[in-house]
């Protein structure tokens, strides 16, 4: 076991979150902090370089991104090791968070340097928070996986979940990846997030069908994607949904009524519903 005071004279590397749009969310401790470093570390120099343009700042950086994290995090150990003030932003938001930064905070404290975290935006809290959805336990997953296959595998491992589930997607992906939440998980309600803290912010709620209809078109900007938990006390099985099925019909219910109303119902993906209707 080791315990380490942030601020007890030694050396140390800040990890700063910044603005996910909004420039004005940039604290002042944050402002003061890299004003007073003498190298950041970021992602991407170009949009450091704009951030610190905006407040008038010149600074000394150094990229340290996905590709070069363990080299970079290594020159800035050693900086930091000399004495120099270190500070590391990713693009937008918290660095380590679906950004580098991880590697870089791993070997600071490996090498006896303390790592503090200024506060900031959070692109995922701020999503959940405006949801609507429950916000009493939840899991962040980040990026599913590119792969269809390999994204439906990991989802499996979450169906069952109880607490909101938050995942980050992007433009070119957000359709895809919603018709693959609504096959494993089914019906449930969620929220797209996009363009937060931006004038265009917009929130989404419905389905998880509904959404999947959308026109991908109008969906710009990274997104955030909020979805309920499992609340069914077990799995829907395939003689769940029959049974529903039959009821309905018993009660003179048409099969295209029947469908929709057990999805909502069951939380099921209507093409499940309807594959079984054919056998």
């Amino acid at each position: 076991m080791k315990r380490s005071k942030s601020f007890d004279g030694n050396n140390v590397l800040y990890l700063v979150a910044t603005p996910i749009g909004n420039l004005g969310e940039f604290s002042e401790r944050a402002l003061n902090i890299i004003k007073e470093v003498d190298v950041i570390g970021c992602e991407d120099t170009r949009n450091t370089q704009k951030l610190l343009s905006f407040y008038g700042i010149k600074k000394e950086l150094c990229s340290l991104r996905e590709h070069n994290e363990s080299m970079s995090s290594d020159y800035l150990i050693e900086r930091l090791l000399k004495g120099d003030k270190v500070a590391y932003v990713s693009d937008a938001g918290y660095p380590c968070i679906s950004d580098p930064g991880n590697i870089l905070a791993k070997k600071a404290i490996e090498a006896g340097i303390s790592v503090s975290t200024i506060c900031g935006s959070s692109a995922f809290l701020n999503a959940l928070v405006s949801s609507g959805l429950p916000t009493s336990q939840f899991s962040f997953y980040g990026f599913i996986s590119p792969k269809d296959n390999e994204a439906t595998i990991e989802l499996e491992t979450l169906k069952n979940r109880k607490e909101t589930l938050i995942f980050y997607e992007s433009p070119h992906r957000i359709q895809r990846t919603i018709k693959i939440f609504a096959k494993v998980f089914g019906n449930r309600n969620a929220v797209i997030g996009r363009e937060l803290t931006k004038i265009n912010e917009e929130f989404i709620r419905g389905t998880l069908e509904e959404l999947s209809i959308i026109n991908p078109e109008t969906l710009k900007g990274e997104m955030v994607v909020i979805i309920e938990g499992n609340t069914n006390e077990v799995e829907v099985t395939d003689e769940d949904i029959k049974k529903r099925l039959n009821e309905l019909k018993a009660l003179g219910v048409d099969k295209k009524a029947s469908i929709e109303i057990t999805s909502q119902e069951l939380k099921v993906n209507k093409n499940r519903i309807k594959d079984l209707t054919m056998k």
